[in-house]
């Protein structure tokens, strides 16, 4: 067999299986088409609490068996939880498979959910958000996302809020578990030292009896709106996030969004790096990225600068967007190119990233893209394609945090006139 192949169980459960030959480790990556985006405001969190709560026990192991098992042999564990999907992740050597699927089916399928156990992880959880909080270029992240997705999940904290999740107990939190993890949204992806005939028994037995619950309602359509906010700190440096409506993953222009941002701000040959740090001085820390949700997307910058500079970064980034939105040279939309092609390549060497991203196609596509084929998308991005995306971004609205000593709240003013 060459290249990954696909399967689907009889309940709906997709699998991935796909071979690296010469390896000596195994990636397991089992995904699930449900995150932050599912909440309701009383239960903001609550997925990412679940997520924490799975590895406090599940099936027959207690939180220090689950991570002592996969660690015994050389393995690692992992989990997150983002606005659209929830991952967990296993690392093993050639051979460790089978413990992975075991220890990965219990966290999803048989978690405790002990009320004690709730009880102290919600602390935890509640420290994390403290420190979040407390961390600059955290906070204002957050702060920009409810600007741009005021009044939506999109726009809440992944980590929720002390008062949603003091209400979660033991039986409604299990409710939600059922409703968020259901089998049709689910995808088992495996990489590297593996056999299609070990795979695909692994994730019969392990997943093939699931079975769909009341499933947790759609997630409305996102809309991006727009706003400037600044949160004073006694800080030695300001932070600013300024963010831009793009496109979705599915969109056709989901690409020259992603060259848009590389050109931007996605490296020191950047403009943002460029001009703003390397020319002008303004800022030690700046960049652009782009970001991608189902139905709706956006592009952000971020800078560290002094407080007296935070207005004129604001400015300059603007005028760098206007002008990029004319359209990038002929050499930044070759580099941006290499640059991409060389993620996308140098990922596939990686059997946990090859394995995550075939589990994002599926969710996304319901089929799987070789490589060359994501090649020649970014290789068809043209000059006019970029501009579009630099229209786009201007031409809606625009959200902006800041975050710092009182000086540096003059730049949200940047985006309030704009309005």
């Amino acid at each position: 067999m060459t290249g990954p192949r696909l399967h689907r169980l009889a309940n709906g459960v997709r699998v991935v299986v796909d071979p690296m030959p010469g390896l000596e480790s195994a990636a397991l990556s089992v995904t699930m088409r449900g995150g932050s985006r599912w909440e309701t405001p009383e239960t903001a969190g609550w997925a990412h609490l679940l997520e924490h709560m799975v590895f406090k026990g599940a099936g027959p192991r207690s939180a220090r068996d689950i991570v002592e098992a996969i660690e015994a042999e050389g393995g690692q564990i992992n989990a997150a939880t983002g606005y659209e999907r929830t991952g967990f992740q296993v690392r093993c050597l050639k051979g460790g498979l089978p413990l992975a699927f075991e220890v990965v089916s219990d966290l999803i399928r048989r978690p405790v959910l002990d009320p004690t156990e709730l009880e102290r992880e919600k602390a935890v959880v509640g420290q994390e958000i403290a420190e979040a909080a407390d961390t600059p270029d955290d906070r204002v992240f957050d702060l920009a996302q409810s600007q741009a997705f005021a009044g939506q999940p999109l726009g809440r904290p992944i980590l929720g809020e002390e008062a949603s999740l003091a209400p979660c107990d033991a039986p409604s939190l299990s409710r939600f578990h059922q409703g968020l993890y259901c089998p049709d949204r689910l995808v088992v992806s495996v990489s590297g030292a593996v056999g299609e005939t070990e795979a695909l028994a692994l994730t019969e037995r392990w997943f093939g009896d699931a079975r769909a619950s009341d499933s947790l309602p759609e997630p409305a359509d996102a809309a991006f709106k727009g706003g400037a906010v600044a949160e004073t700190r006694k800080l030695e440096q300001s932070h600013l996030v300024m963010l831009f409506p793009g496109v979705g993953a599915r969109h056709d222009d989901y690409f020259a969004q992603r060259l848009f941002s590389e050109i931007l701000g996605g490296g020191m040959a950047s403009r943002l790096f460029q001009e703003a740090r390397e020319a002008r001085g303004l800022a030690y820390a700046i960049d652009a990225y782009a970001e991608s949700y189902e139905d709706v997307g956006l592009i952000g910058v971020y800078a560290g600068t002094a407080a007296k500079d935070a207005a004129p970064t604001a400015t300059l980034a603007l005028e760098i967007i206007e002008a990029l939105a004319s359209g990038p040279t002929q050499v930044e939309l070759a580099r941006a190119k290499a640059q991409a092609r060389a993620g996308l390549f140098m990922a596939r060497e990686s059997p946990l990233a090859r394995a995550e991203q075939a589990a994002g196609q599926l969710i996304l596509f319901d089929r799987l893209f070789p490589a060359k084929e994501l090649a020649d998308a970014v290789e068809a991005v043209s000059i006019a394609d970029v501009a579009r995306i630099g229209e786009r971004a201007l031409g809606g609205g625009k959200a902006m945090a800041v975050l710092g000593p009182k000086t540096a709240s003059a730049a949200a003013d940047v985006v309030r006139r704009l309005k």
